[in-house]
């Protein structure tokens, strides 16, 4: 099996039928091996296809796990040795696929990269995340999330542990495998307007998931970025503060003394979260 298309969904199923007849027509026109995935995250009523398409296999889940659990499932039971992820909710252009399967093969992850900005809200807490990955892998990155991608299943399948039941997981896979080298490139593609449904996502209610996501960044992909900044700024701080003191009063200066040993408390903390960071990406 060549191909594997997984496309998950809760609740907002009705362009589910369109999405599919769509993807079908492109993926036989390729000539390639390929089965067609979907899986409802505990969608109520549950997805029914039956009647329309057959040969699509429908995974459910009891009840909502996630946008990345969804994920998960299809890679866990998928068999083609690439997987490619769109969005069930039409805003996913099917005749986009042909971009992706123009490079099989060629790179690791390909992703599709969006043109139409989100909400101002939203578009800021994006662009915010997007900088910070930047730093934290020293490389630009197109589109940091994006759903419609194409990866290698084995390269899913081998940081499932690392891999969130929530939407960050597409945030943490593109990062992991930057960081560990793989190649990943990026197309651009079309974000069609949602006919139905409505996003998910709650920028206030998802503040402190936001904020968890770049702790977690942090910490599994490049803690010394953050700890040797914030190390070097005690130190800059604490021992001029702390040889003034001595130079003009011929005493020492518990807050200086504190802010220097802060410093070193953060280098070590760095580099042990820095080891700790590689083993749990091995």
């Amino acid at each position: 099996m060549d191909l594997s298309l997984v496309i998950p969904c809760y609740n907002d199923i009705a362009q589910i039928p369109s999405v599919v007849s769509s993807a079908s027509e492109i993926l036989v026109a390729s000539g390639l091996k390929y089965e067609i995935m979907v899986v409802d995250d505990g969608s109520s009523p549950p997805l029914s296809l039956a009647a329309q398409h057959s040969g699509i296999h429908i995974m459910r889940h009891p009840y909502n796990k996630g946008y990345g659990a969804a994920l998960k499932t299809g890679a866990i039971a998928a068999k083609g040795e690439y997987l490619l992820y769109m969005d069930g909710d039409g805003q996913h252009a099917p005749a986009d696929i042909a971009l992706f399967l123009s490079s099989l093969g060629t790179y690791d992850m390909i992703v599709g990269a969006r043109s139409r900005q989100a909400s101002a809200l939203r578009g800021l807490g994006k662009v915010f995340l997007h900088h910070f990955a930047h730093y934290l892998l020293e490389r630009p990155i197109p589109d940091l999330n994006s759903g419609f991608r194409l990866i290698r299943r084995n390269l899913v399948i081998k940081y499932m542990h690392l891999l969130p039941d929530t939407f960050s997981f597409t945030t943490t896979i593109t990062m992991a495998l930057f960081k560990a080298g793989y190649t990943v490139t990026y197309v651009p593609i079309t974000i069609r307007e949602r006919k139905s449904g409505k996003s998910s996502i709650r920028p206030f209610r998802d503040g402190f998931r936001f904020v968890m996501l770049m702790i977690r960044m942090t910490m599994l992909f490049n803690p010394l970025k953050v700890f040797l900044p914030a190390s070097m700024l005690l130190f800059a701080i604490g021992i001029p503060l702390l040889l003034y003191r001595i130079i003009s009063s011929l005493q020492t200066s518990e807050s200086a003394l504190l802010l220097v040993i802060a410093g070193m408390l953060t280098f070590l903390f760095g580099l042990v979260a820095d080891q700790i960071a590689l083993l749990v990406r091995k």
